[in-house]
């Protein structure tokens, strides 16, 4: 496949650049961008060419909702090779989650001595967020481990490889729904729920928050592994599925953000009951 590299120059204070670059991410979906890799100063982000759309690349960066910063970008050819091909034959390392998980790719098996006692969750990461590299991955993860699941309902928002509701049906969930706007990690979590034999019990669906209020359900646990300001504009439709009793988990942001989440919770009549930080990232528990 014919692929663009996008060059995305970032002028932003320091504090700031993170989140915009998350932010850029999440909405460029719609002009098919598939993957990105952080540099000095900005990302670089790759669209198959048939894929591109310029028109909708404009948009999502006149759309970015920070003031006093600017984005510029550069389209140039990507060098010519199988982006998902070379993406799935490096695969990762196993990966300890607290004491009692693993995530490995298929290729990277732990060795069964590291194994017993700890539930494994293997992973083909095909270009979708969320092995567990991540600090903020890791720590939901391990929440979930933590926590009574069994025959609970889980909705998992942004679900990129399925990864978190693939630990939470391991760890005692009954069904689990996951959404994605990236039609790549919809597919991607699918065959992940099918490798660890949950996929009976998981329903990967593709759109945005828009897809909570279709399907029908409430639940036991709400996860949400997403930037800052995504996480403020869907917490709403987040809250208005959530059971008596329920936990809402967000993750995705520094903890020098958490005021503003637990500002927006508390609107929704929502109590905060844990926090936890790894790295500078959070991870916020909610109950109703």
């Amino acid at each position: 496949m014919k692929y663009f590299e996008v060059f995305f120059t970032i002028s932003a204070p320091e504090e700031q650049l993170q989140d915009v670059r998350d932010v850029l991410a999440a909405t460029t979906a719609e002009a098919g961008f598939e993957t990105f890799e952080e540099v000095d100063g900005g990302m670089k982000g790759y669209v198959q060419r048939d894929a591109f759309d310029a028109v909708a690349l404009d948009a999502a960066v006149r759309a970015l909702p920070f003031p006093a910063i600017s984005v510029r970008y550069d389209v140039r050819d990507a060098d010519d090779r199988d982006w998902n091909e070379q993406w799935e034959q490096e695969g990762f390392d196993p990966i300890s989650v607290g004491e009692h998980l693993i995530i490995s790719d298929g290729r990277h098996l732990p060795h069964p001595s590291l194994t017993e006692g700890r539930t494994v969750v293997v992973i083909d990461a095909r270009m979708a967020f969320g092995t567990g590299n991540h600090e903020t991955t890791r720590m939901m993860a391990e929440q979930l481990m933590g926590s009574d699941l069994q025959g609970r309902t889980v909705l998992d928002c942004g679900t990129g490889t399925g990864v978190l509701a693939i630990v939470a049906l391991l760890n005692g969930a009954r069904e689990a729904v996951g959404y994605d706007i990236d039609e790549w990690s919809v597919s991607n979590a699918r065959h992940n729920a099918v490798i660890n034999h949950v996929d009976k019990r998981f329903t990967p669906l593709l759109g945005d928050s828009n897809v909570i209020g279709q399907t029908g359900k409430t639940f036991d646990m709400i996860l949400a592994n997403i930037n800052r300001n995504i996480l403020l504009a869907d917490m709403p439709r987040m809250r208005s599925v959530m059971k008596p009793g329920a936990r809402m988990m967000l993750s995705g942001f520094y903890t020098t953000d958490s005021a503003l989440l637990e500002d927006k919770a508390r609107q929704l009549g929502l109590t905060l009951l844990e926090t936890h930080s790894d790295g500078g990232w959070a991870c916020l528990v909610f109950g109703n």
